[in-house]
């Protein structure tokens, strides 16, 4: 196993090239498939030309047999083009599969869901964390193909979880990730297709199928459907040998067919096409449900996906077949002889009919299973690329500690990390410092690392031990011209939610970024001092971070109950050094003079 995230992406890139050079392999077979198919017709128009042209009874009868050479050949060569087709659409998945792991390695972007349709700046904490959204938490972690998988992911995001279930999880991701090769695959089989593709087969199966199946109930027309082809092959064959009235039987059969063919096509169709192109989707699904019933999965978290240890791939593989049997009527001069002569879409719809009522109840945990996978496979994938992180302890009792803790969102060359930790018992951290210093960063760290933490996966430290909060945020504050709202309203807005919450919950964490900027100082700095006392008054634990000097002397009054840290900045030659360095105590240097002097305004004049 890779050791450095450097590693782990060159490794990806050597796997793409390999890839890309497959790929040119079989396009190459493809294409020499294609040449011969064209051959074969060639040599079959030639043979008919001397079929015709020929009266020697022994040559008609080997151009004859010539005749049906030339079209048993490119029947095998359209079948081995078809499986080549489907092996070259598969490697390009998958090298985009390991493209877009350079992608979101290098910064560069994820072509999964990046989550925007998530994103909510009423909820405690999601707008303040980049949880969703373009270079969000969720755009770095997702890899799901499927809307369940999706909306999975987004929910354990977006809610409160408990201890037990977050230990499971983590106990299933570590088992995902000692398959990790393998999933790459499961991914490149679900994504060429688009993610509402599950929900659309449910609902066929649940709420349309069983109604449109009806037709195909009743005993007389399952009797006439199955007698059918034996009946025309028997006289077929009578009226080669005998010839005469027979052949007139025969076409008055195949005229009854028609008639009965065209009295259910209303029928037919609204069943076929609510299933029409759906055979390679459902054979893609059958081999994803496949790859999670191969494993002898160890973890509870994972066993309890299952309702039983039948294999519902292989059912959907069989509806598949069906399906892909259905499709004949594609091609209208096939579809007309096998139609007329053996029923053949009445055939498909009883045997759908059929396969409904033994199977289509438990295709649906199946297809739901595909979603959990993908949700636990994207964990896995964000603990397989960042091999330094480390899955937290999860504690009962009031605790987090934290060790080179860095921010999940910013890439190592740039991440500075820091150790940090809560007292015995809940306290107000007030964070002071210059501008551009590290504050606001530090909060976010804290507070995606805990999602994080919540959300079974590991996080962005060497190591971590939390208890598990009730996070709630103020850092983003907008006004709204739509809700016609001030900033300054929607700061109050928020403080109430985050009040409310506290007193609600015991377990509340608040992480504060400059609070009340929406009005004059003076009532800033006496608001911000009551919202402290207040939460002092609740024992919440709080980090506040503020420009306000005077906050870090609350200090002197609550000593038991304040702690005082900052990030500061070091003056090198009139430059500004920055080394993003939580320490202890307030703050003693600011570099608001020195900005403003930058764009040409002194505070000396």
């Amino acid at each position: 196993m890779f050791k450095t995230e450097q590693e782990i992406q060159t490794n990806y890139e050597i796997l793409i090239d390999e890839f890309e050079n497959k790929i040119k392999v079989v396009k190459a077979k493809i294409d020499r498939f294609s040449f011969l198919r064209v051959a074969l017709l060639l040599a079959e128009v030639l043979v008919f030309v001397v079929f015709v042209s020929v009266t020697n009874e022994l040559v008609i009868l080997i151009a004859g047999f010539c005749l049906l050479l030339p079209i048993i050949i490119f029947i095998a060569v359209v079948k081995k083009q078809q499986v080549l087709e489907k092996e070259e659409a598969y490697l390009k998945n998958l090298l985009w599969v390991y493209q877009n792991e350079v992608a979101v390695s290098t910064g560069n972007g994820n072509g999964y869901d990046e989550g925007t349709s998530f994103e909510d700046d009423s909820h405690p904490y999601l707008a303040d964390l980049d949880v969703f959204g373009k270079s969000s938490l969720f755009a770095l972690i997702n890899r799901c193909a499927t809307y369940e998988g999706i909306e999975k992911l987004s929910n354990h995001l977006s809610q409160e979880n408990n201890k037990v279930a977050i230990l499971e999880r983590q106990v299933a991701v570590r088992e995902i990730f000692s398959e990790i090769e393998s999933t790459f695959g499961f991914r490149a089989n679900l994504k060429m297709h688009r993610t509402n593709k599950i929900a659309e087969i449910k609902y066929k199966l649940k709420e349309q199928l069983a109604k449109q199946l009806k037709f195909t109930q009743g005993r007389f027309l399952k009797l006439y459907v199955k007698i059918t082809p034996v009946v025309t092959i028997t006289l077929f064959l009578a009226a080669v040998v005998v010839g005469g009235k027979l052949w007139s039987v025969l076409s008055l059969l195949v005229l009854v067919n028609a008639a009965v063919t065209f009295y259910y096509m209303k029928r037919i169709n609204m069943l076929y096409y609510g299933f029409s192109g759906s055979a390679a989707l459902l054979n893609d699904y059958g081999t994803a449900i496949a790859w999670t019933e191969e494993r002898e999965w160890k973890s509870d978290y994972i066993i309890a996906l299952f309702d039983s240890k039948e294999k519902v791939s292989l059912q959907i593989k069989k509806l598949a077949k069906i399906i892909q049997a259905f499709d004949v009527r594609l091609n209208i001069l096939l579809s007309a002889v096998l139609n007329f002569f053996f029923l053949w879409d009445l055939r498909c719809c009883i045997k759908i009919d059929q396969w409904h009522q033994t199977a289509a109840s438990k295709v649906e945990n199946g297809l739901d299973r595909i979603g959990s996978f993908e949700e636990l496979i994207s964990i896995a994938t964000l603990t397989f690329n960042h091999p330094t992180w480390t899955f937290p302890e999860i504690v009962d009792d009031f605790s987090f500690s934290s060790t080179f803790m860095g921010h999940p969102l910013i890439p190592p060359p740039k991440r500075i990390d820091n150790h940090f930790e809560f007292m015995g018992q809940p306290t107000v951290d007030i964070i002071t410092g210059s501008n551009m210093a590290g504050k606001s960063t530090f909060l976010r760290t804290i507070g995606v690392n805990m999602v994080l933490a919540y959300l079974g996966a590991p996080v962005c430290a060497s190591k971590m031990t939390l208890s598990i909060f009730r996070l709630l945020t103020y850092m983003r504050i907008k006004d709204s011209l739509h809700e016609r709202t001030s900033t300054f309203k929607a700061e109050l807005n928020r403080l109430k939610m985050i009040l409310t919450q506290v007193a609600l919950h015991e377990n509340s964490l608040v992480l504060i970024d400059e609070m009340l900027r929406g009005t004059n100082s003076k009532d800033k700095l006496m608001g911000s001092k009551v919202f402290i006392e207040r939460l002092i008054d609740l024992h919440r634990p709080t980090l506040f971070a503020t420009h306000d000097l005077q906050l870090s002397e609350l200090k002197d009054i609550y000593d038991a109950a304040v702690r005082n840290f900052h990030f500061d900045i070091q003056i090198n030659n009139g430059e500004m050094d920055f080394d993003y360095k939580l320490k202890d105590g307030p703050c003693t240097i600011f570099n608001a003079a020195i900005l403003l002097k930058e764009i040409g305004l002194s505070l000396d004049n």
